[in-house]
């Protein structure tokens, strides 16, 4: 889930020779892996590995016919998305979307459930080409957690309609129905303006990284190698431009179960270790606890999402 300063200080010395950056630092919780300090530099290196990728990663990751990078959005340290439900209105106020593991405050504990907590996090909104076309601003923070899935969900000072008379932009709307095994599927970065297209592989029943667990987990065909920054970015079915899951994490270095390397654990309680394989979080149970006006409402009908 997060990776270290060294990594992107490396990015940064290879930048300048045109090699496409291999990662982006992500924020590591208060009082864990990096200083204050540590913060700052990691700043200043996102800066320039951003820009100075941003020409290479066009040329060498082709977006899939039919989906475009309108409607994502480059965070601080992660990527995310605008998105609304089927039962989203154009007046409703605009969601943004991204991981559990991307807030400001550091990583959520096990169990952890956070709702309608104050923010004003801003958000970078592009459009179909990746071209920075706006700054959107939350006002509060809908739902945060790390328990049983790995998402964000940020509620913006704007509405859809507002959106889209100001910018021409549309949300991605995320499909209410579990995805299916074979699946074409493109992960669409905000933060890097880069997309890896790949296939459903198969479902996980837990994905075990560290101190967390998530279930029904999304796994990738390999060809999807998503790096540090592509952190919350929306996993789009490419047949239908739908967001079926949200990016969060891969088996980087074949560890077991550790952070950065989950492995996966089956019904039995079997655990296999897919080195080099990466991993997005369902979200087609998301739309069942959210109702009129976008408001979250975890005791609603069909919702599961984990509650305080």
């Amino acid at each position: 889930m997060r990776k270290p300063l060294i990594a992107a200080l490396s990015v940064l010395a290879i930048a300048g020779a045109g090699v496409t950056p291999a990662v982006a630092a992500e924020p590591a919780p208060t009082g864990v892996g990096k200083s204050a300090e540590a913060d700052t530099v990691t700043s200043a290196v996102n800066g320039v590995v951003t820009s100075a990728a941003d020409t290479v990663n066009r040329l060498t990751s082709p977006t899939p016919r039919g989906v475009s990078f309108a409607g994502t959005v480059s965070l601080s340290n992660c990527s995310g998305s605008v998105i609304r439900f089927p039962g989203s209105e154009e007046n409703d106020p605009a969601l943004v979307m991204s991981n559990g593991h991307c807030l400001e405050s550091g990583f959520p504990a096990p169990g952890q459930v956070i709702v309608d907590q104050a923010s004003s996090r801003t958000f970078g909104l592009l459009n179909a080409s990746g071209t920075r076309v706006a700054t959107l601003r939350a006002n509060k923070l809908a739902y945060a957690t790390m328990t049983d899935t790995d998402v964000s969900i940020y509620q913006l000072n704007t509405t859809y309609a507002q959106i889209k008379s100001s910018y021409g932009i549309n949300p991605l709307t995320v499909n209410d129905k579990h995805p299916t095994a074979g699946t074409a599927i493109t992960v669409v970065s905000g933060y890097w303006k880069r997309t890896y297209a790949c296939n459903i592989d198969g479902f996980v029943h837990q994905l075990k990284e560290g101190n967390w667990t998530w279930k029904d987990s999304v796994r990738y065909t390999s060809a999807c190698q998503t790096i540090g920054g592509t952190s919350g970015s929306p996993v789009v079915d490419n047949a239908t431009g739908k967001v079926v899951a949200v990016n969060n994490t891969g088996n980087e270095d074949g560890e077991r179960c550790t952070d950065n390397n989950p492995c996966e654990v089956d019904e039995s309680g079997k655990v296999t270790v897919r080195h080099g394989i990466n991993y997005g979080q369902e979200t087609y149970q998301i739309p069942a606890c959210f109702g009129v006006d976008n408001k979250l409402d975890l005791s609603r009908s069909g919702c599961t999402l984990p509650k305080p």
